[in-house]
């Protein structure tokens, strides 16, 4: 079983930045495809950013030019990048892995964006 581990999360005041870093703990973590999701109080988890082991990405559409997503295979590491951070975006981050069926997540870590 596929254990996920994220960290970088805290408190941030509106437009700052936070950096989050998903560690893996699979062998084959290069083919795996991997994400991150949100999940605001009250809200339904959303797809926040993903990366195929091929290095593609996709964004949602809402943190388009303010969200990155990357990974470094050496380090079995997924990182969410996030700039100019909004109160709305308030929320417990989760790390996703998939590959074929098999599907892990994260414990998450919180991001506050508040004053």
């Amino acid at each position: 079983q596929v254990q996920l581990v994220e960290s970088g999360g805290g408190l941030v005041q509106p437009g700052g930045s936070l950096r989050l870093s998903c560690v893996s703990s699979s062998r084959s973590f290069s083919i795996y495809m991997m994400a991150w999701y949100r999940q605001a109080p009250g809200k339904e988890r959303e797809l926040v950013a993903g990366i195929t082991s091929a290095g593609i990405t996709n964004v949602a559409d809402s943190v388009k030019g303010r969200f990155t997503i990357s990974r470094d295979n050496a380090k079995n590491t997924v990182y969410l990048q996030m700039n100019s951070l909004k109160p709305e975006e308030t929320a417990v981050y989760y790390c996703y892995s998939r590959i074929v069926s098999n599907i892990e997540w994260g414990q998450g870590t919180q991001v506050t964006v508040s004053t």
